[in-house]
């Protein structure tokens, strides 16, 4: 099993980025799908979720700015991230949740003028 995130980078506060985690040895549609992000010296915290069946939840600090979304034929979910603030720095990682979870390595997300 494998998740695989991309699209990180730094980026000035206003823009957006999209991130994408790919996974494999998964049955990907069976799975909700989760984004979280760890900023340094603070907890993880969950952004975004999509469950199997396309409903989505997110994190009051990051609603009406980021999407969550899921191609179940590329067996990918992705993070839309728009008005990136200072505060959303973090690395942000994706987890697969069904009857067991499997975590990505995480990609860097630098908002910074």
């Amino acid at each position: 099993v494998q998740l695989v995130e991309s699209g990180g980078g730094l980026v000035q506060p206003g823009e957006s980025l999209r991130l994408s985690c790919a996974a494999s040895g998964i049955n990907f549609s069976a799975y909700a799908m989760n984004w979280h992000r760890q900023a340094p010296g603070k907890q993880r915290e969950l952004v975004a979720s999509i469950t199997a069946g396309g409903s989505t939840n997110y994190a009051d600090s990051v609603k009406g700015r980021f999407t969550i979304s899921r191609d179940n034929a590329k067996n990918t979910v992705y993070l839309e991230m728009n008005s990136l603030k200072p505060e959303d720095t973090a690395v942000y990682s994706c987890n697969a949740v069904y009857i067991l979870k499997y975590w990505g390595q995480g990609t860097q997300v630098t908002v910074s003028s």
